[in-house]
């Protein structure tokens, strides 16, 4: 510690507890009920800095850039504010450094919610530079409101950490010399076991270390057989992060600090180090039916515990990569386990049991990714859906379901699918709980659908054209209690008794199936099984499906019918979904590894829905935010699944329905509603859908799937829920980044331009950033500028969606060849679709450039209608009538279509497409896009 003597009287003994060590020096004072700092980086968070991040005063030294802004009510008089920095960066010992105040107009408050004219705003900043060794150090803040006041701490305020600052060091990372890969890998974990076979692989990922461990696994007799290892201790270590099993069919996110602690299953563990490096490991399950998975150690230690089905020793397969980016590392492990799970037929002259797969393949063989390029080609999930669990509760029939989508039509609300969830199906001991009643036979339900499934679809496609698909509900195993021993199923598929064991003792399974048994289609007959099923489905106008409870593989007891049940249900569902329902499949509850590595790493297939976490539950409100948290950090990893993460239903009329509408637009996921019929928000769907050229609503996804992008915070921290995504091409679409309040009070930050996906130390060229929610627009900053933030404030249940658009300058000129923007570029951006939360994804593509008679031409192609905006630096100089022309296939559109976005000193152009594309009856043809150019000058 460090005791500063300047003014003992006044400053109190700092370290990296100050809590402990401060002493009682403050005197009663107005300032907690009238003043907040809001810091960047910001306090009470881990701030990752990569190696060249943030490099502002030359070549040779890395910096970090403190801004803090202070806010004071203008209910006292504005104050004479000082402000500083505490850390311990440049060495153990804490010091200050001063902040300089400056511009204001820095860091814009792009919230709506009046501070801007409650409050005195000061903005102070400075930079330091970081040591080149790279490390580890913690900050707070401390201010006062003049030379003869004391200092106050920003964590005395409110009940916020110091922040942390983990940086790289300059040197990049260098692949090691070394041949053993125990050796390397022992760098970053403290004594490796000795039981292990660990080999360094060669990384497909740029900047990455990474390396293979496996182990022997003892054969399985009576019971699986199963193994417990310690791995080692991962070192150094300042933060840990671990998606872990919170119930066997469901992921959620586990966060810690020095301290490495998991009281469940975990199949992804990443360690924050000293040294800025992050170590990333993966248990790989789905071959050779082993099931790895970690737990900790009584000491910080890292444990395998893997578990063998086979009648013989197998071997647990772990993966381990060191990069400097979380994603970079998780990224080599992705690409590295896909050869795992590659079909054996491949390689069909090597045993499966042996197999390990060679880093790199030979030049022979070619890794396809998924087509990267941007197409509006319309998939069923780019719809609205409405599902009827919530919504119609699981007494479900036939008439319930005709008024729901009454309801539906009478406010105008336009879905596209219906799934018809749990309880149409015809099952046994009716009344009791769901995993005693079993499946009789495919036809539904006869006292809820009296004339049978298909003449009940017949009527929803009748009454409401507008439907386009229609799916049911339907368990892996049938149902949730499996097939009814006397049913038309029994008897006409092989069946098996088999044991299903409920991890936890006192669950709802093992409560509720008796004696922990049920009857199930046997593997020799599951194919026959699915594919006659699908074919009733498909007779009765059914043309989706979503499949649930595919977690009762992992139940199973017997390592005899899990080696053979496992593989074979899944393979069965897969192509029988594939073959009668395309890509409309759901799967749910199938987070658990053995489907992630067998069936959806595999890139050979198309991508289809996953539920993403546990359900939404209406009634909890502490779920709340805890939903919208778990699905943003599940989505680290599922992003890299051939899935597209589904974050699952919810309501529009709802305390949180903003929130989780904001949530679900911005993950790239499909959209679900549940309403209660009459219970419908019509001004937030509209935030979240567009009608399309052909009368059809659809939702606006980001090119990108949507995940956090602080992976080391914990829910408790008191931090703001960060979910990035980006929409477009690269280099010229656009960052979004919501921003969600999943703490019980308001809370404040700061955003830099950096934050935003597809945004980074190397981007050229200038960005404006644009709020949803109050329509704001910064001016143009560059990524590494010291100015490039800004402001938000979140009330309790708040939210934002920030997103960042690359502008474009050019020199417009008259007819005559006079400059119109007075010698000066025009900066300009396509915004997409304004009054939309993710409404720059409505852009499919944009083309601006200088025509030959000097006017500037925008060509931009939309997905769906509404109001488009386009950003202008100098549209204040600028005449409608005289200096646009705005036409959408070729016409041009009505004049009172087309203003300027608040006021004559706005920036952005706003051009009403859908009441054009109306009042003009345009047909787009063949075509599902609206073609709008714009002409300047």
């Amino acid at each position: 510690m460090q005791v500063d003597t300047r003014n003992t009287s006044t400053l109190p003994i700092v370290g990296p507890d100050k809590n402990k060590s401060r002493t009682a020096f403050v005197r009663p004072a107005q300032m907690s009920l009238f003043a907040r700092v809001t810091s960047y980086p910001p306090l009470g968070q881990v701030t990752c800095l990569p190696r060249v991040q943030r490099t502002l005063r030359s070549e040779k030294d890395d910096v970090v850039r403190f801004t803090v802004v202070i806010e004071s009510s203008k209910s006292f008089p504005d104050q004479i504010w000082e402000t500083q920095i505490w850390h311990n960066i440049s060495s153990s010992e804490w010091t200050d450094l001063p902040l300089r105040k400056i511009d204001p107009s820095h860091a814009p408050l792009l919230s709506e919610n009046g501070a801007e004219n409650s409050y005195h705003r000061h903005i102070f900043s400075n930079e330091i530079v970081l040591p080149s060794s790279g490390g580890h150090a913690q900050f707070t803040i401390r201010f006062r409101m003049g030379p003869d006041t004391d200092w106050q701490w920003a964590n005395e305020q409110h009940p916020i950490n110091d922040g942390e600052i983990v940086f790289c060091p300059r040197m990049p990372l260098a692949q090691s010399t070394s041949s053993n890969g125990k050796d390397e890998l022992s760098t970053y974990i403290d004594n490796l076991s000795q039981d292990t076979h660990i080999e360094s692989r060669s990384s497909e990922a740029p900047g990455s270390l990474l390396w293979s461990v496996s182990g022997d696994v003892p054969a399985a007799t009576e019971a699986s057989g199963t193994k417990s290892l310690v791995l080692g201790k991962p070192s150094s270590v300042t933060r840990n992060f671990s998606l872990v099993r919170v119930w066997s069919p469901w992921l959620g996110p586990r966060h810690g600090k020095d301290q490495f602690r998991l009281t469940e299953d975990a199949f992804l563990c990443s360690f924050l180090r000293k040294d800025g490096m992050h170590l990333v490991l993966l248990a790989v399950s789905g071959i050779n039916d082993v099931l790895t998975v970690f737990r900790s150690g009584n000491h910080n230690d890292l444990v395998v515990k893997a578990r063998n089905d086979n009648t013989e020793t197998a071997k647990f397969q772990v993966l381990a990569a060191v990069a400097e980016d979380f994603e970079v590392a998780l990224s080599a492990l992705v690409y590295e386990s896909r050869k795992f799970v590659r079909p054996f037929s491949e390689f069909s002259d090597v045993s499966s049991e042996d197999f390990t797969p060679v880093s790199p393949l030979g030049d022979d063989v070619v890794i396809v990714e998924k087509d990267p390029q941007i197409q509006w080609l319309t998939e069923w999930f780019d719809g609205l859906t409405y599902c009827t669990w919530n919504g119609l509760g699981q007494n479900l029939t036939e008439d319930k379901i005709l008024q729901a989508l009454k309801d539906l039509k009478s406010n105008g609300i336009n879905i596209s699918n219906l799934i018809i969830d749990d309880n149409w199906q015809s099952v046994d001991n009716e009344g009791d709980s769901q995993f005693k009643r079993r499946w009789q036979k495919f036809e539904a339900n006869s006292a809820a659908f009296p004339d049978g499934l298909r003449q009940s679809v017949n009527k929803f496609r009748q009454t409401h054209p507008n439907i386009q698909h229609i799916g049911v509900w339907h368990a892996l195993f049938g149902y949730w209690g499996g097939i009814s021993p006397n049913s038309d199923l029994s008897k006409n598929y092989k069946t098996k008794e088999v044991k299903i064991k409920d991890p936890a003792a006192d669950g709802p399974i093992a409560q509720n199936i008796t004696d922990g048994k049920i009857l199930a289609i046997d593997p020799d007959d599951i194919q026959q099984f699915y594919e006659d099923f699908y074919t009733f489905l498909n007779a009765s106008g059914i043309d989706s499906v979503k499949a649930d409870a595919q977690f009762f593989i992992d139940l199973l007891d017997d390592p005899s019918d899990r080696k053979k049940f496992t593989t074979a249900y899944q393979d069965a569902w897969s192509i029988a979904a594939l073959k009668h329902f395309g890509t409309r499949a759901i799967s749910c509850m199938s987070l658990i590894p053995q489907i992630m590595f067998h069936s959806q790493l595999p890139t050979t297939k198309p991508t289809i829905p996953l539920r993403n976490s546990d359900d939404f539950f209406p009634d909890v409100p502490a779920a709340q935010p805890w939903h919208v948290f778990c699905n943003a950090h599940n989505a680290l990893f599922t992003r890299y699944l051939n899935a597209l993460p589904d974050w699952d239903m919810f309501q529009t009329k709802h305390p949180y329905a903003s929130f989780h509408a904001a949530a679900r637009c911005i993950s790239g996921g499909p959209v679900y509603i549940t309403d209660e019929p009459g219970k419908h928000d019509l001004k937030l769907l509209d935030q979240m859908t567009a009608p399309t050229v052909h009368g059809t609503t659809v939702i606006l996804r980001p090119s990108v799937i949507g995940r956090t992008i602080d992976v080391y915070n914990g829910y408790h921290e008191g931090r703001i829920l960060r979910v990035g995504s980006y929409t477009g091409w690269a280099k010229t679409g656009s960052g979004i980044l919501g921003l969600f309040n999943v703490q019980s009070g308001q809370t404040t930050c700061l955003v830099s331009l950096m934050d935003f996906p597809g945004i980074h130390e190397d981007s050229q060229g200038q960005y404006v950033i644009r709020a949803y929610t109050s329509g704001k627009v910064t001016g143009r900053m560059q990524p590494l500028d010291k100015d490039s933030l800004v402001s938000i404030v979140l009330e309790q249940k708040g939210w934002e969606i920030l997103t960042a658009y690359p502008t474009q300058s050019f020199t417009l000129k008259g007819s005559r060849g006079y400059n119109l923007s007075g010698g000066s570029l025009t900066h300009v951006a396509v915004l997409g679709l304004l009054g939309k939360m993710t409404g720059a994804a409505a852009v499919v593509s944009s083309d601006i450039f200088i025509v030959e008679n000097g006017r500037l031409r925008f060509d931009v192609h939309l997905k769906a209608l509404g109001v488009l905006g386009v950003y202008f630096s100098d549209l204040s100089r600028l005449d409608i009538a005289k200096n646009f022309m705005v036409m959408i296939l070729g016409r041009p559109v009505p004049p009172k279509t087309v203003w300027k976005e608040g006021g004559e000193d706005a920036k952005v152009l706003a051009i009403d497409v859908l009441a054009a594309w109306k009042a003009m009856k345009l047909d787009s043809g063949w075509s599902n896009e609206a073609f709008v150019q714009v002409f300047v000058g």
